[in-house]
């Protein structure tokens, strides 16, 4: 028999890690968002030039730091972690394991991408960073490498989403066809 202690350590996330999640899914989602929304107007539009741009770079890199936090996290935790459920199928478990790493992955890969094109753009003014005027930009500049950077950009925010999507809809189905089982995943990370 497990005390309760043991047992509350490996069915919930740390509390760390759980205020993490949820941070960086608000995040993500409107670096999404105001990504998709500010790419649609033109861009002699004074708002996207002078508000949405600046702060898309900005809460990019922060999106990345607490990507860099998140793994941290994740490994000094490793430890007390939840298991993946052995209810899973294998598929299932699969499928899971595939979908948090792309998360993961892309959580870092994509605001370097967006670095990398700001950075490269020889037109741009610099990735700010709040109370930190401009990150120094490392890349050379060259517009052809930059509609490289941000064709990726683009193209690994989509597949980002759609994994977010997959994760999210996979939490929702065994919530709602196993709510209480071990494998309704969903309470670890409440």
């Amino acid at each position: 028999m497990t005390d309760k202690t043991t047992e509350s350590r490996t069915t919930k996330y740390p509390l760390s890690i759980r205020i993490l999640h949820w941070l960086r899914a608000v995040l993500i989602m409107g670096m999404i968002a105001s990504g998709w929304y500010m790419t649609r107007l033109p861009e002699s539009d004074i708002d996207v030039a002078s508000f949405l741009y600046p702060n898309h770079k900005q809460f990019g890199l922060l999106v990345w730091l607490l990507a860099l936090l998140h793994l941290a996290l994740r490994w000094r935790y490793k430890a007390s972690m939840p298991h993946t459920p052995e209810a899973l199928t294998r598929w299932e478990r699969y499928l899971s394991h595939v979908t948090h790493r792309l998360i993961i992955l892309l959580t870092l890969l994509v605001p370097l991408l967006g670095y990398s094109m700001s950075s490269s753009f020889t037109q741009s003014d610099g990735v700010p960073f709040f109370f930190i005027s401009h990150i120094p930009e490392i890349l050379p500049k060259n517009d052809a490498a930059f509609v490289v950077f941000q064709t990726l950009h683009r193209y690994c925010a989509y597949v980002l989403l759609a994994c977010i999507l997959l994760h999210v809809a996979g939490a929702l189905k065994h919530r709602l066809q196993h709510r209480g089982g071990e494998t309704d995943v969903l309470p670890r990370m409440l």
